[in-house]
């Protein structure tokens, strides 16, 4: 018998850690090598949220805190779901832990029996189905539209059966950018109404980074009456360029909160006190640069789709929000790499494309969805525009 738990085997390592450390392996051997994996902007954190960490800090600020998040932390998040979100959440609805994944993952497991099932639209963020298999669920994959990327309610209500416990919903979506309306969303919560066994764990990572006037909105937000069953996840990362500060939140019924913190107590306790006193300045401080910075996201983003959609055998649409897109590359398929190797799915094509011309990039299949891959611009504009060339160049020399 192996000594490591059966249930480890049913867990695949995340793709986009996969790739990134092949990316860094590479360029340490000398390779030329453009990383488009991460999904990590390459912005810094804001000075005034720096300051705040240095000041607690100095002030001895350094001990543990309440295991789910320090009070004047927990009344800044009630403070921005309430400005931003226009919902009202109590300092008891709300936990905070070391990243959003955690978070996620803590619910799921207070929550998950064996033979619950959680409904997971394709193309997913790569973590949900291997936390699900964790907290000894099943994660049922539903297959939103193709061309969109988006959940249909039609799909939604054939998926829904007596054992589905969650459904994750992800909007802007990690790994396509797509963002649904608010019309679009209403139709979902409209059948979630229908199910009142089952409950919402919306991941809002990117709510701040959206485009073209896109006006962004939870489940919560949109249907009062799913609000005792939803979990609103967000956190401090993306927003605010705090991706190494581990700092994610979540608020939701009192009972799914408390024994969030429960299970929290006897796994990681509190996370870092300086991160959660940086995080009170980033939600109560200026929140003027978000905006500035999503509008060089959007610029990265108009050059990436507007170049990859020059390329021979790739189509991109263009993503509402986050900072990725997710092209097709369908029309590569059957054609021979400069190495001599037929490109047969999504995984060959990205395995060549950094073998040939040192891009990486994450194939689709770990999505749940393809033949596509995912870029992330969340890069420098020089960047984009170099790796865009090289991509370009690869699919031309596609026999």
């Amino acid at each position: 018998m192996s000594f490591i738990a059966e249930q480890l085997s049913r867990v695949k390592p995340s793709a986009t850690i996969a790739v990134t450390n092949k990316a860094r392996e590479l360029k340490a051997a000398g390779r030329d090598v453009i990383g488009l994996g991460a999904g990590e902007p390459d912005f810094d954190t804001p000075d005034n949220i720096k300051a705040a960490a240095i000041k607690a800090i100095n002030e001895g600020k350094t001990k543990y805190t309440a295991v789910d998040g320090l009070p004047e932390l927990k009344e800044a998040i009630c403070a921005k779901f309430k400005r931003e979100n226009g919902l009202d959440y109590k300092p008891n609805q709300v936990t905070v832990g070391t990243g959003g994944k955690q978070v996620l993952y803590n619910a799921l497991v207070c929550t998950l029996n064996p033979g619950d099932e959680v409904l997971i639209p394709t193309p997913y963020w790569v973590s949900y189905p291997d936390m699900v298999l964790l907290a000894g669920g099943e994660p049922v994959i539903v297959e939103a539209d193709k061309e969109t990327f988006k959940l249909t309610p039609e799909a939604l209500d054939a998926a829904i059966t007596p054992k589905t416990k969650w459904l994750i919903f992800n909007s802007p979506s990690n790994p396509s950018g797509a963002a649904y309306s608010e019309a679009e969303l209403k139709a979902l919560t409209d059948v979630l109404v229908k199910h009142p066994r089952v409950w919402v764990m919306s991941d809002d990572m990117y709510e701040h980074l959206v485009y073209d006037n896109f006006k962004f909105t939870t489940p919560a937000q949109i249907e009062p009456k799913l609000y005792d069953r939803t979990l609103t996840v967000n956190g401090v990362s993306k927003a605010y360029a705090m991706t190494g500060w581990r700092i994610g939140y979540a608020a939701g019924p009192v009972e799914l909160i408390k024994a969030m913190a429960k299970l929290q107590s006897q796994s990681t306790s509190n996370p870092c006190s300086i991160a959660q006193y940086a995080s009170v300045e980033a939600l109560n401080g200026p929140q003027d640069f978000i905006a500035e910075r999503a509008e060089v996201f959007k610029q990265r983003r108009d050059l990436v789709v507007k170049a990859l959609n020059e390329c021979e055998g790739l189509t991109c649409p263009m993503p509402e929000g986050a900072f990725y897109v997710y092209p097709s590359c369908a029309g590569t398929i059957g054609k021979t790499a400069p190495s001599g190797k037929v490109i047969e799915t999504d995984e060959d094509f990205v395995t060549e494309l950094l073998e040939a011309e040192g891009v990486a990039v994450v194939q689709g299949s770990a999505f749940g969805l393809g033949p596509n891959f995912r870029i992330s611009y969340a890069t420098s504009t020089e960047a984009l525009t170099e790796a865009c060339a090289r991509i370009k160049k690869f699919c031309a020399a596609l026999k």
